[in-house]
């Protein structure tokens, strides 16, 4: 037996989106959790619990790292509207050029060129694996994961599913420790 599933079109999706993210972000009851929160295709909310101390630590070195090397815009808690909603980037990099593209967007309807997830012990591969089709669907160049120990794994849209041994748009970075 074959499963299929029918989705919108991307537009659809996008514009769904940007109502429901909408909401989100207006709602202040949700505002005052601690919790990471993203969205599903269906607008349904996700809530992630609230970052560790090297979470968040991780996060802003890898934050400020991108920013001294590349210039543009890092950006914490980045929302990428994609096919299955608003998904949040720990660090979400983007070029002046394509920041003038998204700026304004109450989520990014393209994805910077570098989304950066910062592993959390209850984030599964699968999960993990999953962001980062979403992230290269909505036209990241690179999704690079940070372990718990600050070393880094790299993977293109030319072929996400194999890690690459460095970034190709930063090739300077260091992993953070």
């Amino acid at each position: 037996m074959q499963l299929v599933i029918e989705l919108p079109s991307r537009e659809e999706q996008l514009a769904f989106n940007r109502r429901r993210w909408a909401e989100v972000a207006a709602d202040p009851t949700l505002a005052a959790l601690p919790y990471k929160i993203e969205t599903n295709a269906h607008g349904n909310i996700l809530m992630m619990p609230p970052a560790s101390g090297g979470h968040s630590y991780r996060q802003s070195r890898i934050q400020r790292a991108l920013e001294d090397t590349l210039g543009g815009f890092a950006l914490p808690e980045c929302p990428v509207s994609t096919i299955d909603g608003v998904r949040a980037a720990d660090v979400g990099w983007y070029s002046e050029e394509r920041f003038s593209q998204v700026d304004g967007q109450i989520a990014f309807e393209i994805a910077p060129e570098i989304c950066v997830e910062v592993i959390s012990p209850c984030n599964t591969a699968s999960e993990m694996n999953e962001k980062k089709k979403l992230y290269f669907e909505a036209g990241a160049d690179e999704v690079w994961f940070c372990a718990d120990g600050g070393s880094m794994q790299y993977f293109d849209r030319f072929n996400p599913n194999v890690p690459i041994p460095n970034s190709a748009l930063c090739p300077d970075f260091v992993e953070i420790g």
